[in-house]
């Protein structure tokens, strides 16, 4: 993975972090939290893309990947949270 490609991930992440927080509203982390669920989101949502065949191959598909696998990871976190 190059520099150019690595940052536009982590700029795919910080968004979908970003929106899922403002989707689940009450879920919010804080900003850096935010940043790290948007990034596991990205591998989460990409994880759960491949396991029911769909692809994100243009940056929107991406990007709502990413911030499918975000909420769903805020939603676990909130789960979680409120069963411990």
């Amino acid at each position: 993975m190059g520099l150019i490609n690595l940052i536009i991930f982590l700029a795919i992440g910080v968004l979908a972090g970003w929106v899922a927080s403002q989707v689940m509203k009450g879920r919010s982390l804080g900003l850096l939290w935010n940043m790290i669920v948007g990034v596991i989101g990205s591998y989460l949502g990409s994880f759960l893309a491949g396991l029911l065949g769909l692809g994100g191959g243009n940056l929107i598909g991406q990007i709502a990947i990413a911030i499918g696998g975000s909420i769903v990871l805020l939603f676990i976190i909130s789960f979680l949270k409120k069963k411990l």
